[in-house]
């Protein structure tokens, strides 16, 4: 199973500021920023500072048509569909399970207790990034069947996820020409009895259509060096590699090689 880089916010620190309309994104000269611990090196992540007071100018009528939109899929490849996923408390428990599934580490006693401590964390992390963010900063996507009548228990409807984040790490934009922020791909994760059925790929498909929708040219990601399957799979969607850690880093502090890889984005997608 491809594994990708899994990583949890942690505490907020608070600027002020006006916003800027460039294109179709919205950025912020002063916003809230988000810093996040994760095995990358990335720093922030841009929240909206009068969202409060902005969904409280907004009509029901079109409130709940945003919520709709939420449920609209991104794409539709190989018998899967990817939509992001909706502040749904049995979604979010489902995120939780497949990503604690593909990145808890098995130890030998007292297995059960830990992967239910893990699970916990990264529904923590989940929520935290939903409350957080605005929903052109951070998205979580996930996969579904696209026949909901098959074989599939009625507990475990999404088969898969990844986490999509705008970021601004000044280590990645010296590979990224012209680029201001960029999209960063993380936790994708499968759920075991769907593995190996194109279910990445679609995932990976549908964060290239985000990246397009959102307006960013680059969508950026990490993965172990060591990792061919996780590498083949990125190398397939586009990605290449730009970069690696330095021996010291990943020696010293006992972590595996990574490797940075990156893809223009096609907005060639949408016509």
């Amino acid at each position: 199973m491809a594994k990708m880089l899994l990583s949890y916010p942690s505490a907020a620190t608070l600027k002020y500021g006006s916003y800027v309309q460039k294109g179709d994104l919205r950025k912020a000269n002063g916003t809230y920023v988000v810093h996040c611990c994760s095995f990358s090196s990335a720093k922030e992540v841009g929240l909206m500072g009068n969202k409060v007071e902005e969904d409280a100018k907004v009509p029901f009528k079109e409130k709940k048509n945003d919520i709709n939109k939420q449920f609209e899929y991104l794409v539709s490849e190989y018998g899967w569909k990817v939509r992001k996923l909706v502040r749904v408390g049995e979604e979010m428990r489902e995120v939780a399970f497949i990503q604690a599934e593909a990145f808890h580490n098995p130890v030998a006693l007292f297995n059960d207790v830990f992967f239910e401590f893990f699970k916990a964390e990264v529904l923590s992390g989940l929520l935290y990034k939903l409350r957080n963010s605005p929903p052109d900063r951070y998205a979580c996507l996930v996969a579904e069947h696209s026949n909901p009548n098959d074989n599939i228990e009625p507990q475990r409807k999404l088969v898969g996820v990844v986490d999509v984040t705008v970021l601004r790490d000044d280590p990645v934009l010296q590979h990224l020409r012209g680029a201001e922020e960029y999209l960063y791909i993380s936790g994708l994760a499968v759920s075991k009895r769907f593995r190996r059925q194109k279910i990445a790929t679609a995932l990976m498909k549908a964060c290239e259509v985000l990246a397009v929708l959102w307006g960013f040219e680059y969508l950026v990601l990490r993965a172990y060096e060591d990792d061919y399957g996780a590498r083949r799979l990125y190398s397939n969607a586009g990605y290449r590699v730009v970069s690696s850690d330095l021996p010291w880093f990943s020696t010293w502090i006992g972590r595996k090689r990574r490797v940075l890889m990156i893809k223009r984005s096609d907005h060639n997608l949408l016509n």
